[in-house]
């Protein structure tokens, strides 16, 4: 399945951030989309007709790459604050605003996150900005740090709304059980080889799933816009989050200790 999506020989790297020729620091939201089809005109242009083949870093060559091409809509203006080494983590944020808006997130919500990868923290903060108290499942003690330095609450019985981004089978499980009846189950993990779905308590519960894509707009304001503002109303959070920074020549290395959670990874950045 992941051969339908990633494009043979493309240079990967969707999280990018740099400097425009007269030093405005920006960050860059990778989906390079048509514009003119009917999902582009209404404003869920990541649902763009022409799929995920036009991401940056998926289809096409990303941040990785010697020299990107991106288009001027892609540019999306830093706050002050965040410095452009640390703004590979809006476009996560992005995916986490563009999730809890669509589950619907809001006051006095309980929030459960399974998963402490960056995805997961980032939702922390999305779902902590919209008034709901949020509850972490973390699998790694570097996971469960960072969760607690981020405020993350104490676990509950049930929840309003459980996000799922660790994407497996056994997390999708935990996800449906600890969604109060009639509650929400956000995706935003990738399931690259399918999942089983828990079917029948879901459908004993009346969950409502709610599959969340990358991110789009609300409006006038784009997710990219929020996740921006965001990162610089929470300046701990590139300390809390990057754990390891490696020279682009070091990238199997720097991959090699992604996958590696005992040296304590959760965000591992390559910088040229």
């Amino acid at each position: 399945m992941i051969d339908s999506v990633y494009a043979p020989e493309v240079t990967l790297g969707h999280e990018m951030a740099g400097e425009l020729a007269d030093g405005t620091p920006v960050a860059v939201e990778p989906l390079v989309i048509c514009g003119e089809c009917d999902c582009c005109l209404r404003g869920d242009y990541n649902l763009c007709r022409g799929g995920p083949t036009n991401l940056l870093g998926v289809g096409l060559d990303g941040g990785m790459s010697e020299m990107v091409m991106v288009p001027e809509r892609c540019l999306v203006a830093l706050a002050p604050g965040i410095a452009v080494s640390d703004a590979c983590l809006v476009e996560p944020m992005a995916v986490a605003v563009h999730g809890v808006r669509l589950a619907g997130v809001g006051p006095g919500d309980a929030v459960a996150i399974i998963g402490g990868g960056t995805i997961g923290l980032c939702a922390l903060v999305a779902a902590q900005a919209l008034g709901a108290s949020v509850a972490v499942y973390a699998r790694h003690d570097a996971q469960r740090e960072a969760v607690e330095r981020l405020g993350g609450g104490e676990p509950l019985q049930e929840y309003d709304v459980v996000i799922e981004s660790a994407g497996s089978d056994s997390a999708l499980a935990s996800a449906v059980e600890l969604a109060r009846p009639g509650g929400r189950v956000a995706l935003l993990a990738t399931y690259w080889d399918g999942v089983a779905m828990p079917a029948i308590p879901l459908c004993l519960k009346e969950l409502r799933i709610i599959p969340s894509s990358m991110y789009s707009r609300d409006g006038d304001l784009r997710d990219f816009d929020r996740a921006v503002a965001l990162v610089a109303q929470t300046p701990d959070l590139p300390e809390i989050l990057i754990t390891h920074r490696f020279p682009l020549d070091a990238a199997a290395q720097a991959f090699d200790t992604a996958r590696d959670r005992s040296q304590g990874a959760i965000k591992v950045v390559l910088e040229p």
